[in-house]
This record gives C-alpha cells, sequence and structure tokens, in this order.
C-alpha cells in the first residue's frame, strides 16, 4: 500500500481528524490531529487508529505503523 491509499482509508473512517501519512511500502508513520482523541490515554488513541488500519494489517497489506495521535490543543502546543 502506498501512504496515499492508507490516508483514504484513515480520512474516509474518520474524516474529522487531520491526518498525515508518510512511508516506503513496509513501514509507516501516522500523525493524527483531532477532538476525537479528547479525553483518551495514549492505548486509547493508538486503539483508535489500529482499528481503522487493522484489516490491512491482517492482510498483510500494512506491515508496521508508527502512530501520533493529539488533540488540536496539544498540537498546538
Amino acid at each position: 500500500m502506498t501512504p496515499a491509499e492508507i490516508l483514504q482509508i484513515l480520512q474516509t473512517e474518520a474524516p474529522d481528524v487531520t491526518w498525515t501519512v508518510d512511508g516506503d511500502g513496509y513501514k509507516y508513520e501516522v500523525n493524527a490531529v483531532g477532538e476525537a482523541f479528547e479525553g483518551l490515554n495514549a492505548v486509547k488513541r493508538q486503539q483508535f487508529v489500529y482499528k481503522l488500519l487493522n484489516p490491512y494489517i491482517a492482510d498483510g497489506r500494512i506491515h508496521a505503523v508508527t502512530i501520533r495521535a493529539e488533540t488540536p490543543a496539544e498540537h498546538n502546543a
């Protein structure tokens, strides 16, 4: 999968979050900023993103993901 394909999936599944995706076809970095992460601890934020990507991880199209998920206030600090 390309970063653009992953970005499209994330934007479709969670359009209220601002997403960026970078990667080389094997390992990807996903950055997410949105109110959806308000009140969630780091583990819950990771789970939010993994829930969207798990079908692609399970079938091998995504191999490794590093996730950074923040609220807008955290991002702007």
